[in-house]
């Protein structure tokens, strides 16, 4: 009898198991995980069984929480993992955040919104049908939003056309006209034509007979 709850006992305490990965093998529809599980035992071919929607490659050493079927050492799967050189710390209650081992995260903040850290490196839509970006602002303080590009080397549209509904400003800092402003006084300027008499006061041209 005691043997029976000798061996019950050691597949209750093999049900569950900490270990750290050694080796991913992400090429088939499963992931497949080799464990380190202690110092002697080190399976192959563990499935991970992550989120749906959600899928990564764990670092070497990352942390492994492990279940073995009836006990079963041989028969296995990962089903959760931590690296802890990586894992961003300090996070409030309700925050989230997607993140790479080279730092680049998207961070659902409490309060400030949504942070994207590049790390320095490209950020890259591709095949999108149409992209739209709706900023609603502050409605309760009658704050209407605003899509705000900050690029030092410029910005470059390769595109057929390029249209507004609003007005258009270049050089906004000094310019205090709209490009359909500059297009007015464009349309209305004259000019001064001296001595079209010798000796007159001279006479001023009509506005321009093209206009912008």
């Amino acid at each position: 009898m005691s043997s029976v709850l000798d061996g019950l006992q050691r597949k209750v305490k093999a049900i569950i198991g900490r270990g750290r990965v050694k080796f991913v093998d992400d090429s088939g529809s499963v992931q497949k995980v080799q464990v380190l599980m202690n110092g002697i035992e080190t399976p192959d071919n563990r499935y991970r069984v992550p989120e749906f929607g959600f899928t990564s490659n764990p670092p070497e050493d990352s942390d492994v929480i492990a279940v073995h079927i009836d006990g079963d050492r041989s028969a296995g799967a990962v089903l959760g993992t931590n690296h802890q050189p990586s894992r961003p710390k300090g996070l409030q209650p309700g925050e989230t955040m997607l993140y790479s081992q080279d730092g680049k995260s998207v961070f659902l903040t409490a309060s400030g919104g949504i942070i994207v850290e590049a790390k320095g490196q490209d950020v890259i839509v591709n095949d999108a049908r149409n992209v739209t970006w709706n900023c609603t602002g502050d409605f309760t303080q009658n704050v209407g939003g605003k899509y705000k590009v900050v690029a030092a080397g410029g910005v470059e549209f390769d595109t057929s056309m390029v249209k507004s509904s609003g007005d258009m400003q270049d050089n906004f800092g000094t310019n205090a006209h709209t490009m359909a402003q500059m297009r007015s006084i464009y349309n209305a300027h004259t000019h001064p034509v001296p001595n079209v008499q010798l000796g007159g006061p001279g006479a001023t041209s009509s506005a321009p007979n093209q206009l912008e």
